[in-house]
């Protein structure tokens, strides 16, 4: 395992390549682009959506404005609240029903709550989110509400064993619920080794395989894991893994699961090529075989989504910087539908097209 040395980039130390990708999406933002931010009154990421009660709720993170340094280890992205969002079925309006949990209502979290999700069981609602401890790892928690919008109670402490970032939890038929998490860089996946956390950032060298993220079962009462995570494996088309330095296809964060006819369709965002991805596989564990591109990349630095259906449709949720006219650390969320063809592939989406 090789250390691999990370730069910050501001604005001014873009490569060529790279400032004309954010011109290109600059001017596509210009032509408004195909969907309109859900919210305007504040701005919101990360969305995690999901039917409960007949409508969709989105449960994204609430960016903030901030002095906080742009780095890689994400400190500009300094969230301190959640608001949770609900779509109108009849005229597509958004509803924000205000905040739904603080950080400061989280006795084991000091700060950052990024991208988190939800889950239904028995007529109570589980939230599930990231956070830095009061020792800057990131970990895991839950909070539970009787109502989907919240307000959502915090548990005392993180789910044990939890580590990392972007919680995405999916029920299967048989009414099991698993999560799916991880991220590299600021997710921190590249600090634990043997299930220890160590300061020093470590990476696979590029022909070595990936970061995988990770999976495990919830327990019964969904505020514990009943197993020991497993790695989810996603293979190319020769059978091969992913290797580290294939940035267009391997993980760097963004989990998520869908499943559509039998098949399970593994997401995720590849970072630093800022594209959705997808891999499909026969059982929630994976393993998963790399299938191709879900959304193109967006105006701003991150790309991070969920999939969910509605009245026999499939959406996209994602996110883009158009609202703040392109600063990376203020987005919107927005919605889109989502195609699988008669293959089962999903059809890829251009969002300024």
């Amino acid at each position: 395992m090789a250390k691999k040395e990370k730069t910050a980039k501001t604005n001014n130390e873009l490569s060529d390549a790279e400032l004309k990708q954010q011109q290109d999406l600059a001017r596509a933002n210009s032509l408004q682009g195909k969907n309109q931010p859900l919210v305007t009154n504040i701005y919101t990421a990360d969305p995690s959506a999901h039917v409960f009660e007949g409508k969709i709720f989105i449960y994204p993170s609430h960016d903030i404005e901030t002095d906080a340094c742009t780095n890689d280890d994400g400190d500009q992205f300094a969230m301190r609240d959640y608001h949770v969002l609900s779509v109108d079925s009849d005229t597509g309006t958004a509803t924000d029903h205000g905040v739904a949990l603080s950080v400061d209502d989280i006795p084991w979290a000091e700060k950052q709550l990024w991208a988190p999700d939800a889950a239904s069981k028995n007529g109570r609602y589980y939230f599930y989110f990231p956070a830095r401890d009061y020792n800057g790892i990131f970990r895991i928690g839950v909070a539970v509400s009787d109502n989907p919008a919240g307000p959502f109670k915090a548990e005392e402490n993180y789910i044990k064993g939890t580590y990392s970032i972007d919680p995405a939890v999916f029920e299967d038929k048989d009414g099991s619920h698993y999560m799916y998490w991880g991220g590299i860089w600021g997710g921190q996946l590249q600090n634990w080794r043997n299930g220890q956390y160590d300061a020093d950032d470590v990476y696979p060298a590029d022909d070595e395989p990936a970061y995988a993220p990770l999976v495990a079962k919830l327990s019964d009462d969904m505020l514990q894991l009943a197993e020991t995570p497993k790695a989810i494996l996603i293979y190319d088309e020769n059978g091969d893994l992913l290797c580290a330095g294939d940035n267009d296809r391997r993980f760097f964060e963004a989990s998520w699961l869908h499943e559509y006819q039998g098949k399970y369709y593994f997401s995720y965002s590849t970072g630093d090529t800022h594209k959705i991805v997808y891999a499909i596989g026969d059982n929630p564990y994976g393993p998963f075989t790399y299938q191709g591109v879900i959304l193109n990349p967006v105006l701003g630095w991150t790309n991070h989504h969920s999939i969910a259906k509605y009245k026999d449709q499939w959406f996209l949720f994602y996110h883009d910087s158009s609202l703040s006219q392109g600063q990376t650390h203020l987005r919107c969320v927005k919605m889109s539908e989502l195609t699988h063809d008669e293959n089962g592939l999903i059809k890829t989406i251009d969002a300024y097209r």
